[in-house]
C-alpha cells in the first residue's frame, strides 16, 4: 500500500472518530436513537388533551350529594373504543391457562447462560408455597401440581428422574443466590422462562388440564376449578415511592434491593374466572340460569361486554395486556409503550363527553331518543320496559352510535370500572389536572377504602344512572352481572401532529 492510500485512510478514520465521538464539539444529542412514531393501539381511539367542567350537567334526581362541579385539565390518552369483550377476555385466560401448563410440564427455554435466560424476573408463575399456605387461593392446585410427599418449593423443571439438572429450593426459601448468577435477594423471585415455542401434543394438554382446571362433570358439562385459574404479577408503588422520595431522597437511595421491595413493590395474585352465576345471584325470584351458565363460554356471547369481573381481575387484565404488547416490542428492539390500565373517573368522564362540556349525555343534549324516537343507549327507559331500546340485558357491543370522540357505550350497556376511590367530596380537594385518588386496597383495609367509581350504568339503571356526570360505586372485590371495564393508556407527548 502507498503512502498516498494510508494518509488517505488516516484521515478518513480520523473524521469518523471526531464526528462519532464530539459531534464537532456541538451539542447535539444521543445519534443511537429511533424514530418515534405513535400509531393507535387495535381497538383504541385518540383522546386529545383538553379541559372541560366535570360534575353535573343537569338535576341531581336522587340528592345525593356526592358531585360538584369544577374545572379539570387533562393530558391526552387512548381508550378501547367498546368494553373488553367475552373472546378478548378469553385470550387473557387462555393465555394464562397455558402458562400453568407449560410450567407443569416444565417447558422453559434452556439455551443461554442460565441468569441472562434459563432465569428471568416472571409474573405468571405460580408460587405454590403461597397456594399450599393460603386457603383463599387454592389448596387443590398445590395437591395435584406437587404432590404431598415433594418438597415445597418453586418448580423449575420437570423433576423426573431423568432430570439431572433439577434443584429444589430450600422449604420456604427460593434458589441459592449462586444459583441465579449472584443474585441475592430474599424479596425477588426468579423462574425460568417459559418457552412460549415448545410443541405440546393435544393429548397431553388435555390432560394436564383436566387434572388442574376441571372440577366434574355433570350431565358431559364440564365444571371447572375457577380458584385455579390464577395470575401472579407485581407492580410498583409510584406514589408511596414519590412521596417517601420527597421526604428523604437518600433514605431511599441507601436503600437494599430487599428493602426497596418490601416497600415500593405490590405482589399481586389474582383470580381471574369471571364469576359466571352473577346473572342469576344478582336477581332473587328470576330465571337466569342461561346466561348463569352460558353468557361467558357460548360463541354466541363472544362479542357481548364481559361481566362478571371485579376490579382486580380488570387491573389483572391490564397488566397482562401492558406484558404482551411489550414482551413482543421488546424481542424486535422496538421502543416500549406506556401501561394499559383502567381510566381514572377524570379520564373517564371527559372522554364519555366527547367534547360537549355541559351535555348530560355522550351524544348532546338532555333526552335519551332522537328525532325518530328511537332510543340511543341501551338501559332501563320507560317505566321499566327493558325492551324498549331494544335490548333486554346486555347486548354486543357498537350496536348505538358512538360519540365524537369515537367511543362506543359510554351510555348503558354495561357500567365500567375505574381506578378511582369513591370519595362523596373528593372534587373538594383533587387537583385540577389530571385529578385522580387512586388506591389498591388490601383485605384488611376497612371497606369505605374498597369503594371503587363505576360509571356509565348498565342495561338495568333508569336514565339518571347514564349520564356521563353520574357517579356510582362498587367494592373493588365484589363482581356483578352488569359492571364491566375498558383499558386506557397514556399518549407519550402533548399531540399526534407533534410527531407528523
Amino acid at each position: 500500500m502507498n503512502m498516498k492510500k494510508i494518509l488517505f485512510l488516516s484521515s478518513i478514520v480520523a473524521l469518523l472518530s471526531s464526528c462519532g465521538g464530539s459531534g464537532n464539539g456541538e451539542l447535539i444529542g444521543g445519534l443511537d436513537r429511533s424514530d418515534w412514531n405513535p400509531t393507535d393501539p387495535y381497538g383504541m381511539v385518540f383522546v386529545p388533551q383538553g379541559s372541560f367542567i366535570m360534575g353535573p350537567s343537569d338535576q341531581d334526581v336522587p340528592f345525593a350529594n356526592v358531585s360538584t362541579n369544577q374545572r379539570v385539565s387533562v393530558g391526552a390518552f387512548y381508550m378501547d373504543e367498546t368494553e373488553i369483550t367475552n373472546n378478548e377476555y378469553r385470550q387473557f385466560e387462555r393465555w394464562v391457562v397455558d402458562s400453568i401448563i407449560r410450567s407443569y410440564l416444565g417447558k422453559f427455554q434452556t439455551e443461554g447462560p442460565r441468569n441472562e435466560v434459563t432465569l428471568v424476573k416472571s409474573n405468571y408463575l405460580i408460587n405454590l408455597t403461597e397456594i399450599k399456605n393460603n386457603d383463599e387461593i387454592s389448596l387443590n392446585l398445590y395437591n395435584r401440581w406437587m404432590g404431598e410427599d415433594e418438597e415445597i418449593g418453586w418448580r423449575e423443571i420437570d423433576p423426573t428422574e431423568d432430570d439431572e439438572n433439577y434443584e429444589y429450593a430450600d422449604d420456604d426459601e427460593n434458589l441459592s443466590a449462586d444459583y441465579f448468577g449472584g443474585v441475592d435477594d430474599e424479596r425477588a423471585v426468579y423462574l425460568p422462562k417459559i418457552d412460549w415455542n415448545a410443541r405440546i401434543s393435544e393429548d397431553e394438554r388435555n390432560e394436564v388440564f383436566a387434572n388442574l382446571f376441571v372440577k366434574s362433570y355433570v350431565d358431559g358439562h364440564v365444571v371447572k376449578e375457577e380458584n385455579n385459574f390464577i395470575y401472579r404479577y407485581e407492580l410498583l408503588d409510584v406514589k408511596a415511592l414519590a412521596n417517601q422520595n420527597k421526604k428523604d431522597e437518600k433514605a431511599i437511595d441507601d436503600m437494599s434491593g430487599a428493602e426497596y421491595r418490601e416497600k415500593f413493590v405490590v405482589d399481586q395474585l389474582v383470580r381471574i374466572y369471571p364469576s359466571t352465576l352473577d346473572y342469576q345471584s344478582d336477581y332473587a325470584y328470576a330465571n337466569n340460569e342461561t346466561d348463569a351458565t352460558l353468557n361467558y363460554e357460548h360463541i354466541a356471547y363472544d362479542d357481548y361486554p364481559v361481566v362478571g369481573i371485579t376490579w382486580h381481575q380488570a387491573n389483572a387484565f391490564c397488566h397482562w395486556r401492558t406484558h404482551i404488547i411489550n414482551s413482543f416490542l421488546r424481542a424486535n428492539n422496538e421502543p416500549i409503550l406506556p401501561d394499559f390500565r383502567l381510566p381514572t373517573e377524570t379520564e373517564w368522564e371527559y372522554a364519555a363527553r366527547g367534547g360537549l362540556s355541559l351535555s348530560p349525555y355522550p351524544w348532546g343534549g338532555p333526552y335519551t331518543r332522537n328525532m325518530k324516537g328511537c332510543f340511543l343507549a341501551n338501559f332501563k327507559p320507560l317505566r321499566g320496559n327493558y325492551t324498549a331500546d331494544g335490548g333486554l340485558k346486555a347486548i354486543k357491543v357498537r350496536q348505538y352510535n358512538p360519540n365524537n370522540y369515537g367511543l362506543y357505550d359510554m351510555s348503558g350497556n354495561v357500567a365500567e370500572w375505574t381506578s378511582t376511590v369513591f370519595d362523596e367530596t373528593s372534587t373538594s380537594y383533587s387537583h385540577d389536572m389530571n385529578s385522580d385518588n387512586s388506591y389498591i386496597s388490601e383485605e384488611s383495609d376497612a371497606n369505605v377504602l374498597k369503594r371503587k367509581v363505576v360509571r356509565g350504568g348498565s342495561w338495568k339503571d333508569i336514565s339518571y344512572f347514564i349520564q356521563t356526570s353520574t357517579r356510582a360505586y362498587e367494592y373493588d372485590d365484589v363482581s356483578t352481572s352488569y359492571i364491566g371495564f375498558r383499558c386506557v393508556m397514556d399518549f407519550l407527548g402533548r399531540d399526534k401532529k407533534d410527531f407528523n
